[in-house]
């Protein structure tokens, strides 16, 4: 079975040239004015909008993640569409993207399926939280191996023991998905995510509980939790809102990006 795309045309370009060219205009621009990190890191966290909105933010962790060695992923992010207890394990053995296919690690979906009893909700992985992760991976990490794991009601400390699981092997990376606040005016916006900024950076979370709305705050949790269990540091990467492509500052999305190392 192969996970198909749901989402190509929309929250990104159908057809690997035009992603490609967003790509080299997102680097060119970063590497004018920034230079690129050289933190080993193995966790990200990195938006999911449309890539016209918040594809350089998640760019610049792909380039950094590109630098770890690891080729072997798990891809966490929220259920926008349905609601169901716990984290679904997507099953299938490959991922469309249009840079074509993505192997499933089978290791990783066998160790995770017998360590944590995790099962395919197969309607939540129609989801575009983590499938506009997808081509960032195949276009920067040669053979990559992946797995997406789609939560809704989960308990932010069950999902931080996975990510303590696949971190205990040193050839395997985990990316965690999110945008932050939602159509709040810029001031109001910037206000609320620089909590959520400042949860990250310190690895704080109850400072992510004092007014964060990222939508996927529960994986920021979880990934937080597991930082702070295995020492490590976190450093932010890009931080923007929609209104800096859009022009529109009524209604505002905000968008991060990190890396964590050790």
């Amino acid at each position: 079975m192969k996970r198909k795309m749901s989402v190509s045309g929309a929250f990104y370009p159908g057809r690997a040239v035009e992603i490609e060219r967003y790509f080299e205009h997102f680097s060119t621009v970063y590497d004018e004015h920034n230079t690129l990190p050289h933190d080993k890191s193995r966790v990200v966290i990195v938006p999911h909008a449309g890539y016209i909105y918040s594809g350089y933010s998640a760019n610049i962790a792909y380039r950094v993640l590109q630098h770890s060695g690891v080729k072997k992923f798990v891809i966490i992010g929220p259920s926008h569409k349905i609601g169901f207890d716990g984290v679904s394990l997507c099953n299938f053995n490959s991922y469309e993207t249009p840079f074509g296919d993505i192997k499933s690690s089978d290791f990783l979906q066998q160790a995770l399926m017998e360590k944590f009893g995790l099962t395919c909700t197969e309607e939540a992985h129609m989801e575009h939280s983590t499938e506009v992760q997808f081509p960032f991976v195949k276009h920067y990490i040669e053979d990559a191996e992946i797995v997406e794991l789609v939560y809704s009601f989960a308990v932010a400390e069950e999902l931080s023991k996975i990510i303590d699981y696949v971190l205990s092997y040193k050839d395997c990376g985990v990316v965690i998905s999110t945008d932050l606040s939602h159509f709040y005016t810029l001031s109001n916006a910037t206000r609320l995510d620089n909590i959520c900024l400042e949860a990250i950076e310190k690895i704080d979370v109850k400072r992510l509980y004092e007014g964060c709305e990222a939508c996927g705050k529960l994986g920021v949790e979880a990934v937080l939790l597991s930082a702070k269990k295995l020492g490590l540091k976190s450093k932010l990467l890009d931080y923007r809102t929609s209104a800096d492509a859009s022009g529109d500052t009524d209604r505002v999305v905000g968008y991060v990006s990190a890396c964590f190392y050790e």
